[in-house]
């Protein structure tokens, strides 16, 4: 069923793009329990398997149904182009009870159940101690799942956002649509996503938040009812080779010629990477990355650009040769279904 969202004149200026920890959070949690998610992320879901089998996500669970509305309090729209989990958790604790109330009591009713259960009724009956619980559990989750792979996972998202705003500023809002997804359509200012679930939506002015997001492969998430911000969560360029280890994306002969440092640098940045997520993800320290990029850079391989306070660094196409990345890393290649159990139990 599609999901149509129609755009005003004032609409096209406000179109954004963010990244949201919250959102990755939250989609950690749907992921455990969908194994048609896993594909990509097999090495990390073994990696994780332990410390996951320690949470109890069943609360989670409840509401997030295969078909019908999750609470948007939860999850709200992210404020800023790069908001932390901490600024976001605050707002959700801080959220109404009342609205939250109501906006839970609509996903409980779409599992079967949920609504009549034990942890239902107390949640209705109480919704201060339900926003209390829901943000401690989504919090527990971040810390004990996502937070240590952050710097990884934002540098994707944020070389996403490069590029898709690239080619926003070339193609315009309705050429890239489509080029984000081939379940996005548009035509005459309306865009329609393949969803599921049917949604129609004017946007009133109030533009559209663009959200690349890790876990949600390979879905897309035409999201939040009014009064929120109208958002699309979209799955991020690149994560086929999210979890592979640096040795494995460094060819030999490269180091025979560069050096080990400099070849896994110039070998890692098959997206655009900052200092920092570099460091990361190589197991280096930030001074050697810095010196390793400044060499390569001077030498024609990498070029630089600010993104906000930060410095993004690219391979040029001299870059890209040399390290015999001349095929599209970024495009998925859909990986054979993974059909291991979740690692906190089966799906729904």
């Amino acid at each position: 069923m599609p999901s149509r969202l129609h755009f005003g004149e004032d609409d096209f200026l406000r179109c954004r793009f963010a990244i949201s920890p919250l959102w990755e959070t939250q989609e950690v949690v749907r992921t455990l329990k969908r194994p048609e998610r896993h594909g990509y992320h097999a090495p990390w879901l073994r990696r994780i398997r332990a410390a996951a089998a320690e949470l109890d996500l069943t609360a989670l669970w409840m509401l997030m149904p295969r078909r019908g509305h999750s609470p948007d309090w939860l999850s709200p729209p992210p404020t800023g182009p790069a908001a932390t989990f901490e600024e976001e958790i605050a707002a959700v604790r801080a959220h109404d009870p009342v609205a939250a109330r109501a906006d839970t009591a609509k996903s409980l009713a779409c599992t079967p159940g949920a609504l009549e259960s034990a942890q239902g009724r107390a949640w209705l009956r109480d919704p201060v101690r339900m926003v209390r619980e829901l943000s401690d559990a989504m919090e527990e989750v971040w810390h004990t799942l996502v937070a240590p792979d952050w710097p990884r996972l934002r540098a994707l998202l944020e070389a996403d956002v490069a590029f898709h705003s690239r080619r926003l500023a070339e193609v315009g809002l309705g050429g890239l649509l489509p080029e984000i997804s081939g379940r996005f359509g548009w035509d005459a200012g309306t865009l329609t996503v393949e969803f599921r679930g049917e949604h129609e939506r004017r946007l009133e002015g109030q533009g559209l938040v663009l959200m690349p997001s890790v876990f949600i492969w390979p879905d897309v998430v035409s999201t939040y009812d009014a009064p929120w911000q109208p958002t699309l969560a979209y799955p991020a360029r690149g994560i086929g080779g999210l979890w592979t280890e640096p040795d494995d994306r460094t060819p030999d002969a490269l180091v025979r010629l560069l050096g080990r440092g400099r070849a896994a640098v110039l070998a890692d940045l098959g997206e655009p990477a900052t200092t920092t997520a570099l460091a990361h993800r190589l197991g280096l320290a930030p001074s050697s990355v810095s010196a390793h990029l400044s060499v390569l850079r001077a030498s024609g391989l990498l070029t630089s650009r600010r993104y906000g306070h930060q410095v993004l660094y690219e391979r040029t196409p001299l870059g890209i040769a040399l390290s015999g990345a001349g095929r599209d890393e970024t495009a998925p290649v859909e990986p054979a279904p993974d059909t291991r159990p979740s690692p906190s139990g089966s799906d729904k």
